[in-house]
């Protein structure tokens, strides 16, 4: 981190501070900081919205007047005097990403309990934070969006999909559009629509992959809002505001699963409300919020019981049961379960899924492959359309991130002069784990343990682990719900990977039974790595038309992060990293144990 230095933004104290940090990529990422004289125990992170820079908030920052509370506002990356071109980013999902390693970066370096940060969004920041506690789950004190950007207002018809083939010609990345909003379409207050106009640091255009990310992101929020269980302020400006539609925004606001959530809309407002001509009445309800979750933190409930109640248990239980024949969505679940029995088996994939299930471990190794077969043109022309279906490039996905986050637990365990020891309870085929240890080279991993139920995915993974000359690798077959034979494992573990296992059972017992198996095993400071499907956007057509291993309908309870994360507690973990894939399907988490229960 850069030194501070001094900037005369009011003439009241605290005044900012100048930083840099370092985010997940290496971009250096420029932010400012109001740090109260005495060291805070407490944060508040602010977002600003698109075109925009941290400087926009020194007012707010002066108004608000918090004591004893440290206040962060970062440039996003291609924004202010972050670097980048303008507008820019390599997604959406990056930003977000930002979104995590700023706000651990700090309240690490500062000492500040991440249970006691609150973060505030404004318009594009404000999506970026509901995706952030949508997807990543963190355990923070509570959340302010405003006038969120859930959906722009695109006054041209045909808007999306015309962005969608500009992106398509042009390349992501490539295509710019220029905001139409002007500054008196913010505000009413004149000298603030004058500040606007004469700040050199706004940036008038936006990246279209940005633009398009933002919908289907924001699409994502609307349809999974349940998921969000942190206390939430939202501020709206009413059907005046110019920028953003009001009805998105109380979509959001009504499906929101938080115990604590509140909405006040400011009607004849402008877009931009902190800086609107009666901004004091929204500074007044934010300075309200603040306070009263700063002093009065409400108690949070693991969903240790989601198996039983609520929203993702009455989904579960709304797939289970077959639709109305007079319902137009069963006949059509029908016509794509033909079409796929009979002509679809023309494609390797599809045949190979109906042959021994679309989860199974012989379907998963095809689609980590991602080499079209079939028979016939048509064939293989189907095999590269259902191998680039968004569930299995999210698989792909994942198993970049796992790979990834295996290579981080097995460098953490090593410089932590430990020899590596590996455990996965429900290898497959086990080629992420198999690759990986071959790409570390010899020596690097001491032990390697892979277990499965199924005979055949050991025989898969004894070859293949053969083939990459992995002495080390010892196969067993294993129960990865029984407690007591995960507890007694010799040798123990120290990295242990559950990998698309949960997510294929509903019940919690027998998932809390495996990580306190795994947790008793593994001594403190061993790593866990696992992986959960908090959304899926196929999640309805893959139950009323595929087959699993077993034959029967391919019927998944989602879990979201929170409730997998709390799982993972009560185990005796706690997670220190993560990853995601771009579209919100797949997630991987890196946990470390420490006491076990």
């Amino acid at each position: 981190m850069s030194a501070p230095s001094s900037t005369n933004t009011m003439d009241a104290a605290p005044q900012a501070t100048e930083h840099t940090f370092t985010t997940w990529d290496g971009t250096e990422l420029f932010y400012r900081a109001w740090l109260p004289a005495k060291p805070a125990s407490r944060a508040l992170f602010l977002f600003h919205r698109g075109h925009e820079h941290s400087g926009r908030f020194c007012d707010v920052v002066q108004e608000l007047g918090l004591e004893d509370t440290a206040v962060f506002a970062w440039d996003a990356r291609g924004h202010g005097r972050s670097p980048g071109k303008r507008g820019a980013a390599p997604s959406f999902a990056a930003i977000v990403k930002d979104v995590d390693c700023f706000i651990r970066t700090l309240a690490k370096e500062h000492g500040i309990p991440l249970a006691n940060v609150i973060v505030l969004g404004h318009s594009v920041g404000a999506v970026a934070v509901a995706t952030w506690v949508h997807d990543y789950a963190p355990l923070i004190r509570a959340m302010v969006l405003i006038t969120p950007a859930l959906r722009v207002k695109l006054y041209v018809p045909l808007a999306i999909p015309g962005l969608r083939l500009m992106q398509k010609v042009r390349g992501s990345g490539r295509a710019f559009v220029k905001s139409y909003v002007k500054s008196t379409m913010l505000t009413h207050d004149r000298d603030e629509a004058r500040r606007y106009d004469e700040d050199p640091l706004i940036a008038r255009s936006i990246a279209v992959n940005i633009l398009l990310d933002l919908f289907d992101t924001s699409t994502r929020l609307l349809a999974d809002a349940a998921a969000i269980r942190l206390p939430t302020l939202l501020l709206t400006a009413g059907k005046s505001d110019w920028v953003v539609r009001l009805d998105a925004q109380q979509k959001f606001f009504e499906r929101l699963g938080s115990p604590i959530k509140r909405l006040q809309t400011f009607d004849g407002m402008y877009h931009d409300i902190l800086h609107e001509a009666e901004r004091g009445k929204v500074i007044e309800v934010l300075r309200v919020f603040l306070t009263e979750m700063f002093e009065h933190p409400p108690p949070a409930a693991p969903l240790l019981d989601a198996d039983s109640r609520g929203y993702t248990k009455e989904e579960y239980d709304r797939l289970r049961q077959p639709l109305s024949p007079f319902s137009p969505a069963r006949w059509w679940y029908a016509a794509q379960r033909l079409v796929l029995q009979t002509a679809g088996k023309l494609s390797e994939g599809i045949r190979l899924g109906w042959q021994s299930g679309f989860d199974s471990g012989q379907s998963l190794d095809y689609i980590y492959e991602n080499r079209p077969r079939g028979r016939l043109l048509v064939g293989k022309w189907a095999d590269r359309a259902y191998l680039d279906a968004i569930g299995w490039r999210g698989i792909r996905q994942r198993k970049e991130n796992l790979q990834k986050l295996l290579r981080e637990a097995m460098e953490r365990t090593r410089s932590d002069g430990r020899a590596v020891r590996l455990l996965d309870i429900a290898a497959g085929y086990g080629r992420y784990v198999l690759e990986t240890v071959a790409a570390a080279g010899e020596g690097v991993v001491e032990s390697v343990l892979l277990r499965d139920n199924t005979p055949s995915n050991l025989a898969a993974a004894q070859k293949l682990a053969a083939e990459l000359r992995l002495p080390q690798v010892q196969l067993a077959p294993g129960d990865a719900f029984d407690e007591e034979s995960l507890a007694t494992l010799e040798p123990a573990p120290n990295v242990t990977i559950v990998s698309g296992l949960y997510e294929l059972f509903p019940d919690n017992s027998q998932v809390l039974a495996s990580l306190r198996g795994i947790a008793r095993a593994m001594k403190n400071g061993g790593l866990l790595i696992y992986t959960g499907q908090p959304w899926h956007p196929q999640l309805e057509m893959i139950a009323r038309v595929l087959t699993n291993r077993e034959g029967k309908p391919w019927i998944m309870r989602r879990r979201t992060q929170q409730e997998l994360d709390d799982l993972v507690r009560a185990a005796g973990f706690e997670k220190v990293g993560m990853e995601i894939d771009p579209w919100g399907i797949f997630t991987v988490s890196l946990a470390r144990i420490g006491n076990a229960p």
